[in-house]
């Protein structure tokens, strides 16, 4: 039994330095590892031991990159040497205001140099960082941040007014401010010192928050990664390259935006941010800065091509090689409309802020299928389940159940995701094809049962949504007296064309199974979103 042990613990061992070799050789294919002066690692690697792989990132990058940008916001450029000295006196400000290792950070700030400064000299701090969502409503603020046990608060001039007297034991200070002040984050680094901070005794952790859509936003906690599985996972299927340019539209508090703030820093690529996301600016910057990759949420994508040809007119993207796209579904007739404008390079990442990373969709896999979500990355496993746990057969629907090195360890509120052995549940249902590739049929939660019959509204979406008239859609199930359940679509009507009710259902009565036809067909001038572009289908449901 013991010599039984010994032989499955070699064998995994070996296993992980096979798997860490590979994800190794992805890094040096990607630019991302270099020769460096001995003394220059020294200083690296002491950095790293000072401030946690988190806080240590940007010393890190500063040494490598120097006086390279690492920044550019409507304020102009920050290089990775300056945020580095800013973050550090940063540290040291909070620091000598009393804020103690293992206290949390919470941050609520759009996308400018100024969230940069909070997360990682928050990182420095040993801080617990909470990333705010820009959209939550005052009620919503103050029950997270009661929950979490925000010790410091950051935050735009703008939320001052939801926040209201909202306090912090630490004090609350302004990351974009309309007017100077010595509450203001320019204040603080203006006066402190920019040496490294003193070592903190406890890692740096970071709470992002699920959406919200169907109710209060969780807080989903991850320590820092212990292995370059999560890295090798993205360079496996997608080209990023160190020392290039980055458009980032995508929100920095979600977990797509922020996962890329911090591989900007690591590739020594210049991360190009705004306040505000505008479809036109997006064009002009991607020209102007002659962006190699692009982060974005489907919705933003929908309102870059909705612009039409006459938007892209006299723009050069041909240095766009990568439209790197998470956050919510996004479907196989905008895949394809992004597709035509921009060439083949849109990579479809599938996860959540739980699970974090499954799968990606390369360029090569949405030719030949833009509606799917592409294969497990490696050091993922993806398993679609029935109920009793047993593993389904390609083409059948069932649970998403996900397993990797990078998972959330519970709800910061208390309570899980399902879980089987090391495999978690995503939170959606799909299946796979014949060759591999997986398709999100839909929420778990949102398949409804209607006169006995299972409809996923997700299959109805996806229909309607390729409609020449349809310029978007959600589709979900509301109680029915008679039938249980009832399918509900709300749609909004794309400009210069009409549709009617009975257009509608006569529509998927061509494509889809008669009990798959909505009964309830509702217009709106627009669907519900929060930042990330998610639908909130708890208002649409009040309609």
């Amino acid at each position: 039994m013991k010599l039984a042990k010994v032989a499955t613990l070699a064998a995994d061992v070996g296993r992980r330095a096979v798997d860490e070799t590979y994800y190794a050789a992805l890094a040096v294919r990607a630019g991302l590892v270099t020769p460096e002066r001995p003394d220059r690692l020294a200083r690296m690697g002491a950095a790293v031991l000072r401030s946690g792989m988190l806080g240590g990132l940007t010393s890190v990058a500063a040494l490598r990159y120097r006086d390279r940008a690492a920044l550019i916001d409507e304020l102009g450029t920050v290089t990775f040497r300056e945020l580095d000295e800013r973050t550090s006196a940063l540290a040291n400000a909070w620091r000598a205001r009393g804020l103690r290792d293992g206290e949390g950070v919470a941050i609520l700030a759009r996308n400018h140099r100024g969230f940069h400064y909070a997360v990682f000299a928050a990182a420095k701090c040993g801080a617990r960082i909470v990333l705010l969502n820009t959209d939550f409503a005052g009620p919503q603020l103050r029950e997270v941040v009661a929950r979490e046990g925000a010790d410091l608060l950051v935050f735009d001039d703008e939320y001052a007014e939801v926040l209201g007297d909202l306090t912090a034991p630490r004090g609350r200070y302004r990351a974009w401010a309309e007017q100077p002040g010595i509450d203001t984050l320019d204040n603080l680094i203006a006066g402190a010192v920019r040496s490294a901070p003193r070592r903190a005794t406890t890692p740096a952790k970071i709470i992002l928050l699920t959406s919200g859509t169907t109710g209060t936003p969780k807080g989903a906690p991850r320590s820092e990664p212990t292995s370059l599985a999560p890295l090798g996972a993205i360079l496996d299927k997608v080209p990023f390259r160190a020392r290039e340019i980055t458009e980032c539209p995508a929100p920095l508090f979600h977990t797509l935006g922020f996962a890329h703030a911090i591989l900007s820093l690591g590739f020594g690529s210049t991360l190009v941010i705004r306040r505000r996301f505008d479809p036109q600016a997006v064009l002009d910057s991607l020209h102007r800065h002659r962006a190699t990759a692009m982060i974005a949420v489907p919705v933003m994508l929908q309102r870059l091509v909705d612009l039409g040809p006459e938007a892209r007119a006299g723009h050069d993207f041909s240095a766009l090689r990568i439209i790197f796209v998470a956050g919510s579904q996004l479907g196989a007739d905008l895949c394809t409309r992004v597709t035509e404008a921009f060439g083949p390079v849109v990579y479809n990442l599938y996860g959540s802020t739980e699970v974090a990373y499954a799968t990606i969709a390369t360029p090569a896999d949405l030719a030949v299928e833009p509606g799917c979500v592409g294969r497990p990355v490696p050091s993922a496993t993806v398993k679609i389940l029935d109920e009793h746990g047993d593993e389904l057969p390609p083409g059948q629907t069932g649970r998403i159940f996900v397993g990797n090195s990078y998972q959330f360890e519970g709800y910061t509120g208390g309570g899980d995701k399902d879980r089987i052995g090391e495999l978690m549940s995503s939170g959606d249902v799909g299946h796979f094809d014949s060759a591999g590739r997986l398709f999100i049929d839909g929420r778990d939660d949102d398949m409804i049962v209607s006169g006995g019959e299972n409809v996923f509204p997700g299959e109805v979406e996806e229909l309607l949504s390729a409609h020449p008239a349809v310029a978007e859609v959600s589709a979900f199930g509301v109680d029915d007296d008679r039938y249980g359940q009832r399918l509900r679509a709300v749609l909004v009507v794309r400009e210069g064309h009409s549709l009617t009710e009975e257009e509608v259902r006569e529509h998927v009565k061509t494509h889809l199974a008669r009990f798959k036809v909505p009964r309830d067909v509702l217009f709106v001038d627009e669907l519900p979103r929060n930042p990330t572009g998610k639908v909130l289908k708890r208002v649409l449901r009040e309609l």
